[in-house]
C-alpha cells in the first residue's frame, strides 16, 4: 500500500444523516436533553474512526460551545437516561399505551 491510501480517510455510511445532526447541535446555544445525548452518542459513534474528521472536529467545538469537557457531556447523558429519557419520547409521555387507559374508562 502507498502511503496516499494509508492517509485516507473512510466514508462512514451514516455520515450525510450525522452531518445534519451535528449542523442542528452547532447551532443550539442551550442543548436540551436530547440534543445532549445526541452528541454523545454521536461521539462514540465516531471515536476511533479514520475518517469523518470535519464531523469530529465539530463535535469538539460543539462542546466546547456548550462548555462542556467530554467526561462531563458522558455523565450529563448517563444521567439523562437514569431518569428515564427515550429517543423520540417527549417528556411528558407516560410509560405504556393508551389503549389500556382507554378500557379503564368505560366501566
Amino acid at each position: 500500500m502507498s502511503d496516499s491510501h494509508l492517509n485516507q480517510e473512510q466514508n462512514h455510511p451514516l455520515y450525510a444523516t450525522d452531518r445534519d445532526h451535528i449542523d442542528r447541535l452547532l447551532a443550539k446555544e442551550l442543548p436540551a436533553d436530547a440534543d445532549v445525548v445526541d452528541l454523545a452518542r454521536l461521539m462514540l459513534r465516531y471515536e476511533g474512526f479514520p475518517g469523518a474528521s470535519d464531523l469530529q472536529a465539530d463535535m469538539v467545538k460543539t462542546l466546547k460551545f456548550w462548555g462542556l469537557t467530554r467526561e462531563a457531556l458522558n455523565v450529563r447523558a448517563r444521567q439523562i437516561w437514569n431518569q428515564g429519557f427515550r429517543p423520540g419520547q417527549a417528556a411528558e409521555e407516560s410509560v405504556g399505551s393508551g389503549f389500556d387507559n382507554a378500557d379503564g374508562e368505560r366501566n
